[in-house]
């Protein structure tokens, strides 16, 4: 007999796959979508391959405990682009270009991937006044594809920003902060990470 925990496991995964379609994010078979995830802004282009796992808050992985987890594009052009035998637990993956995870790759508990800024960096900007800098043409807000090539793992609490490229088979320390391209075969960690 299942336990309560097991029957809502059971119904999320159900419910998830629905809901998915509903939002017109294509994927592959066995798609496992642990608990409700947020799905915001635009309903840009998401595809998912095979195999997919995302955990989702609620005591469903322990490093999460109650933090689900988001996807949100921008803009209708935002791409989010998943390969195979990926797993997330309560990631926030928040697009504003592109953002592109290759196949075995594992994401640690309450990463956030943002490839933008979100905000102008001019305080005037941000409350809508004339920008301090009128004559710089990039008062918007900044945004750069991300990269996360094969076989990459991911620790826990790591922010992965915009322009960064995790090159294959490396490894990134929990708690770091991704600012900056990680080669290939490489094991990063640090505030910045390198």
């Amino acid at each position: 007999m299942l336990s309560i925990n097991g029957l809502r496991i059971k119904y999320y995964r159900l419910y998830n796959k629905l809901y998915f379609r509903f939002m017109k994010i294509r994927f592959g078979k066995d798609l496992q979508v642990y608990n409700k995830v947020y799905i915001t802004g635009a309903r840009g282009n998401i595809q998912i391959g095979e195999h997919f796992c995302f955990t989702s808050g609620d005591g469903v992985n322990p490093l999460c405990r109650n933090v689900r987890g988001s996807i949100h594009t921008d803009l209708p052009t935002s791409q989010i682009l998943i390969g195979n035998h990926v797993g997330i637990s309560s990631a926030c993956l928040w697009v504003r270009e592109r953002l592109t995870i290759g196949n075995h790759v594992n994401i640690g508990g309450n990463c956030v991937i943002m490839d933008t800024d979100v905000h102008q960096i001019d305080y005037l900007a941000r409350r809508g006044e004339k920008a301090y800098h009128a004559d710089d043409a990039e008062t918007g807000v900044q945004s750069a594809p991300i990269v996360i090539e094969d076989d990459v793992w991911i620790g826990t609490n790591c922010p992965i920003l915009k322009g960064v490229t995790i090159g294959t088979k490396s490894v990134i320390g929990a708690g770091s902060v991704v600012t900056k391209s990680i080669p290939a075969n490489s094991i990063a960690a640090g505030v910045p990470c390198k």
